[in-house]
């Protein structure tokens, strides 16, 4: 098996993102949690994974913080694991991947499951990116600014390019 690249130290929000839901089995595990299941044998059901990956990428939610394991709450030896803060932050990830996929991967009329309001049982608005104005915001629209350690500047910490502050060319690592 390939060694996978790890992105530890990369300056890049969605790198780093990358590793702690980057893999297919860990989105789904994690939409699994948002849709109610708890323990190792309803993901194992559901997503029909072997035993041995699934054990592997439930430890791996956890020591990112995205899942927090515990003993089952009526005393049995099963663990149950549930999201934490830090993964019901993922929310807007799956929407965006759910409506992504509604749009992109299925024929039209090809049935589908959706996601509802339960307050109204109607689907949810369309995700849209916003500027701080409130105005859509479109690729084109936007550029890429690192922020440097304000340790090592003594200043706000962004820098562009060149060094001075300002915006980095869209070419750039994101």
């Amino acid at each position: 098996m390939v060694a996978r690249i790890r992105f530890d130290d990369d300056p890049c929000p969605v790198a780093r993102s990358v590793n702690v839901i980057g893999d297919r089995w860990s989105l789904l595990i994690v939409r699994d949690a948002f849709d109610g299941s708890r323990r190792f044998s309803e993901f194992q059901r559901s997503l029909g994974i072997a035993k041995n990956i699934l054990a592997a990428r439930l430890r791996t939610l956890e020591e990112a913080g995205v899942l927090r394991g515990a003993p089952a709450s009526e005393g049995a030896s099963h663990r149950e694991y549930v999201l934490t803060d830090r993964g019901r932050a993922l929310f807007p990830v799956i929407v965006a991947l759910r409506q992504w996929g509604e749009d992109q991967c299925f024929a039209p009329g090809e049935p589908h499951s959706r996601l509802l309001d339960r307050r109204t049982g109607r689907p949810l608005r369309r995700l849209e990116v916003k500027a701080a104005d409130g105005q859509p915001v479109a690729p084109p629209d936007t550029a890429v600014e690192k922020v440097e350690d304000t340790e090592k500047t003594g200043q706000a910490g962004k820098t562009g390019k060149s060094g001075k502050p300002g915006r980095q060319s869209r070419q750039r690592k994101r």
